[in-house]
C-alpha cells in the first residue's frame, strides 16, 4: 500500500478493526517515511462468471434484484429480499472461492428462498434449475408438500 502522501510503498497497520457487517475490515496505517496516516478498507474479492465467460464482482444489489423479479405480486419486503440476499453471500463465500459460476449464485439463493416464499422458490428454481416440462414443476411441487407433511 502506497503512502497517498508520499508515495512510500512501506507503511505499518496501527490499528485494525471489522466493518458491521463483516464484510470488511478497516485499516489505520502509518507511513514508515512520512510518519503521516491514513486509512485502508479491505474486503476479499469475489468473481462471478457469467455464462458468456465474463467475470464481474459479485454484487448483493443483484442478487437481489433478481430474486424481486421472481417474487412480484408475492407478498415479500426488501427486508426480506435483503436476507435471502444476505444468506445467499454467506453460502457463497463459506466456500472459500474466489470465483463462483453465476449459476452456482442462483442455486444458493434457492433454499432461502424457499423458506420465505414457495411460489417465488417455484419461479426462481424454473429458470436456476432448468425446468424443461410440466413433470418439472409437478416434482419440485411434490417435493415441497413433502417437505410440508414432514414439519
Amino acid at each position: 500500500m502506497h503512502c497517498p502522501f508520499c508515495r512510500n510503498p512501506d507503511s505499518r497497520v496501527v490499528d485494525s478493526r471489522t466493518s458491521d457487517d463483516g464484510l470488511q475490515i478497516r485499516r489505520r496505517r502509518q507511513c514508515t517515511v512520512c510518519g503521516r496516516r491514513f486509512s485502508t478498507s479491505e474486503s476479499a474479492s469475489l468473481q462471478v462468471v457469467k455464462r458468456s465467460g465474463v467475470m464481474e464482482p459479485f454484487s448483493r444489489e443483484k442478487v437481489i434484484e433478481g430474486v424481486r423479479k421472481a417474487c412480484q405480486g408475492r407478498p415479500v419486503t426488501d427486508a426480506d429480499l435483503a436476507q435471502v440476499a444476505q444468506v445467499a453471500e454467506e453460502t457463497i463465500r463459506a466456500t472459500g472461492a474466489s470465483q463462483i459460476q453465476a449459476n452456482e449464485v442462483g442455486l444458493a439463493v434457492l433454499p432461502p428462498l424457499r423458506q420465505l416464499d414457495e411460489v417465488a422458490y417455484l419461479r426462481f428454481a424454473s429458470v436456476y434449475q432448468g425446468f424443461e416440462s410440466l413433470e418439472d414443476f409437478e416434482a419440485a411441487i411434490a417435493d415441497l408438500r413433502s417437505d410440508k407433511e414432514l414439519r
